[in-house]
């Protein structure tokens, strides 16, 4: 009798989530789709690519590795070049936008001074305004200092993120227990020693959180490095890219056909952000299981 109600109960539960699976697995495909025509693609030459064959199936001829050796010699090899920018940018804007909000989140969450709460308004307000809307501003106060078509034009930008430093405020607040910083500071521990032994290994999957959303958001920008440069060679892959569209587009490209590039191209570029994604994932698990046994 017990069986049969078990069996009755799971169903029952699974008619009720049914609606939303369907609608999961639609999601699944909407953004699978993409990626697929992507892959499929990127192993056509341009006969294959304008045939008029099926676009989300592979054509008679795959040369995924003519096209990747034609991919990284065009033009003197210089998408090799833009991946190598692209990584710069992505480490030190990543690694720059984390260490600036875990050390503004903690201390907002963690210790009381005056305009704090002026201070937390302020980068609250920071997250309402879209980035595009300040990259005439910033283009402006760089070139009066003489870094526009540098480095620094991008990377500098990309050290503040305002969502990061919200969002290590709210896990700092909840996940580091203020009883647990006291202990640790009548037991003689200073500042540095608590913040480090005892509040950042609570903060892992924030930390892990925010250094993926930088790292992804610096290698995918687009629009700051599309106004700060002027040089092809500090191009990051997205503007590359962008500048072989253009080329394609205008057929002034010669005998080469810059599509099968670009679509190559912007599948290699995906790559390293799929290798971070997965690598970090074990941080995540390892940071909450630090803090269930805290």
């Amino acid at each position: 009798m017990t069986d049969h109600t078990s069996v009755r109960a799971g169903a029952r539960r699974s008619q009720r989530y049914l609606p939303m699976q369907i609608l999961l697995g639609f999601l699944v495909i909407y953004f699978l789709v993409p990626f697929w025509w992507v892959i499929v693609n990127s192993s056509k030459d341009a006969p294959g690519l304008f045939g008029g064959g099926n676009t989300l199936w592979f054509s008679d001829q795959i040369d995924y590795l003519g096209n990747l050796r034609q991919l990284f010699t065009y033009d003197g090899g210089i998408y090799l070049r833009w991946m190598l920018n692209s990584t710069l940018y992505a480490i030190a804007g990543g690694v720059g936008a984390t260490v600036l909000a875990v050390m503004a989140g903690y201390g907002f969450a963690k210790y009381r001074f005056a305009a704090r709460r002026f201070s937390f308004a302020v980068v609250l307000g920071a997250l309402m305004v879209p980035a595009t809307a300040l990259v005439i501003p910033t283009f402006i106060m760089f070139s009066r200092l003489g870094l526009t078509n540098t480095v620094w034009a991008v990377i500098l930008p990309s050290l503040l993120n305002p969502f990061g430093v919200y969002l290590m405020h709210v896990y700092a607040r909840d996940a580091v227990p203020d009883e647990l910083l006291d202990a640790a500071r009548v037991d003689g521990a200073g500042e540095l020693r608590t913040f480090f032994q005892i509040a950042l290994p609570l903060m892992r999957p924030a930390v892990v959180t925010v250094l993926l959303l930088s790292a992804v958001a610096s290698w995918n920008n687009y629009f700051l490095p599309l106004a700060m440069l002027s040089d092809n060679r500090l191009f990051p892959v997205t503007v590359g890219l962008g500048l072989w569209q253009g080329i394609a587009s205008a057929n002034n490209a010669g005998t080469t056909s810059l599509w099968s590039l670009i679509i190559l191209g912007s599948l290699v570029s995906v790559i390293p952000l799929i290798i971070a994604f997965f690598s970090l994932q074990r941080h995540w698990r390892g940071g909450l299981s630090v803090g269930g046994l805290r």
